[in-house]
């Protein structure tokens, strides 16, 4: 985080391939639209369909579910990156630094290998108990963990001509311990990102990359580089295997304007994506979401040469740290958080024209400077500290794919404004307003969705080929288009409101990151030419009305 110091983020036959759960019920198929045809229509078919590809379009699984939902999550804490502000409990009084090397280094010199890997393995196993699990999903209810880990927490051999060379056989059943954690929580209906917090050589100067060397060495060495892509491919292979992730961050807050770094995440994505395309892949923004925007459109594109997956775009919000936050009033402040995420103005919207940007906040929190506390004119702090937090919430359930506090556990729990546990239970963050439905309720909105939804499709159509019959009734079109996109976008956020309870997903999902997921759509569809975008506008238009019937505009 202080590396913000460096700058002063259906239900239609050929298109949905039903692979439902048995409780939801499979839409009808389309064969013709539902509005009047135009004169001397295609016979035989409808117009441009010779140009289309065959459609992968299924259900949506609970891995589709987990990974495009909006997030409402936190940080785990210290746990496999040691930060002793965080966790001073994990360190030696003879440490004489701060970061995991200088824990384990100590350690090791004090009680020897076989003790500290010990010691280790009962810190992992032991971070998070079921109590946790349970409140975590029934109180907060959080739906993803963002996990911060090492490269060294992986293949052994990866810590070879590495600082953490000698102390390998302490990490030995580290990564064993983070699948288990992953799963626990998986049970649970609770994804997990997991991030690549600290990459060799470091991907800025903070403890939090490892070791407290204060130096970023990982963009200007090779080897440093080509490991950093080893990780990437092992995490993708064990995902390919059957760890169920929402994703895979390849670093954790890259300096500010490091060399390389864009080229280093294609070579990160290209690698990922020869594996398993269907991962999503978070890059940090490197405290540039402008640029980090204009990339991932790039990379975000309807209609890639080849498979590749989703790039979603990692960015971080404090506002302790800079002199110029701490000559803000909290009132200041708290009005700044809704000027955020500026960069994705323009850039949503339309996914065959410009590529989806997507974006994440992978960690903020509920702390300013005593600075900024001492202008806050008499207004209470508990009082500044909700509103903060319920305008942080609010703004990144509006423009983002999903949200995590830094952090959930820490030595002195639970945490006032750096704790997830307190800011929960201080009613300072919350869950999206579809996140907190009572379970109750959700079956009478489904049945309304259903019951409207006919009525709702028909006037979405119609609306849409009134529009454009009148700007352009000389323009050919494929307004049938539309209405697929319309029945899929419905469908698909009703799956996810449902979810899919047998299968370990819980209900009252909203569908967050919703610029991935519609280029996820354009990709399976296998439409082609010019009028793709009216299958988008459709789909965007039905996902918009399923949360309209049910409450959620």
């Amino acid at each position: 985080m202080k590396g913000f110091l460096k700058k002063a983020k259906a239900e239609f036959d050929g298109v949905l391939n039903s692979n439902s759960d048995s409780r939801t019920d499979p839409p009808p198929n389309i064969q013709q639209p539902s509005y009047t045809p135009s004169p001397n229509p295609p016979s035989g078919h409808l117009r441009g369909m010779e140009h289309d590809q065959p459609s992968v379009i299924q259900e949506p699984s609970p891995i589709d579910i987990l990974r495009y939902r909006y997030h409402h999550g936190t940080n785990i804490g210290s746990v496999y990156v040691l930060e002793k502000w965080l966790t001073p409990s994990r360190f030696p009084k003879e440490a004489s630094g701060t970061s995991e090397l200088e824990a384990v280094k100590s350690w090791v010199a004090q009680i020897g290998l076989d003790a500290t890997r010990q010691k280790f393995e009962d810190a992992w196993a032991n971070a998070v108990s079921d109590s946790d699990i349970q409140w975590l999903l029934n109180e907060a209810k959080c739906t993803t963990i963002r996990l911060p880990i090492g490269y060294y927490c992986l293949d052994p051999s990866f810590t070879d001509k590495t600082p953490f060379e000698p102390y390998k056989a302490v990490y030995a059943g580290a990564w064993s311990s983070i699948w288990t954690l992953v799963s626990r929580l998986r049970a649970h209906s609770i994804g997990t990102l997991l991030d690549l917090h600290a990459l060799p050589g470091g991907a800025n100067c903070g403890e939090h990359s490892g070791t407290n060397s204060g130096k970023c060495q990982l963009w200007g060495s090779r080897s440093n580089r080509d490991l950093g892509i080893r990780c990437c491919e092992f995490l993708a292979h064990e995902v390919r295997k059957g760890l169920e992730v929402t994703g895979i961050q390849v670093v954790n807050e890259a300096d500010y304007n490091s060399e390389r770094m864009y080229e280093w995440y294609d070579h990160c994505i290209e690698a990922i994506s020869n594996i398993d395309a269907t991962i999503p892949v978070v890059i940090s923004d490197g405290w540039n979401l402008d640029h980090a925007v204009d990339y991932s459109l790039k990379k975000n594109t309807a209609q890639p040469g080849r498979p590749t997956c989703p790039v979603i775009i990692d960015t971080h919000y404090y506002w302790v740290f800079s002199d110029a936050d701490k000559s803000k009033s909290p009132q200041q402040i708290i009005a700044d958080v809704g000027t955020k995420m500026g960069p994705l103005n323009g850039k949503e919207g339309s996914v065959v024209d410009r590529g989806a940007a997507q974006v994440i906040v992978g960690e903020y929190s509920c702390v300013l400077s005593e600075d900024s506390w001492s202008k806050s004119d008499g207004t209470p702090k508990q009082d500044l500290v909700k509103q903060f937090g319920d305008a942080q919430s609010k703004k990144y359930q509006q423009r983002s794919g999903g949200s995590f506090f830094w952090t959930y556990k820490m030595d002195w729990y639970p945490g006032g404004e750096w704790g997830f546990a307190a800011q929960t239970q201080n009613r300072a963050i919350t869950p999206h307003p579809v996140q907190s439905v009572p379970q109750s309720l959700i079956q009478g909105l489904l049945e309304r969705a259903q019951s409207k939804r006919d009525e709702r499709m028909y006037n979405a159509v119609n609306q849409h080929v009134s529009y454009w019959d009148h700007l352009s009734p000389d323009m050919p079109a494929e307004h049938w288009r539309y209405e697929n996109g319309w029945k899929l976008g419905y469908h698909d956020a009703l799956v996810f409101f449902q979810g899919r309870p047998q299968q370990g997903v819980t209900s009252g999902n909203k569908l967050g990151n919703f610029e991935v997921w519609v280029l996820k759509r354009i990709r399976e569809s296998g439409f082609r030419g010019k009028f793709v975008w009216e299958f988008e506008q459709g789909l965007r238009r039905g996902i918009q009305d399923f949360y309209s019937i049910v409450g959620f505009s």
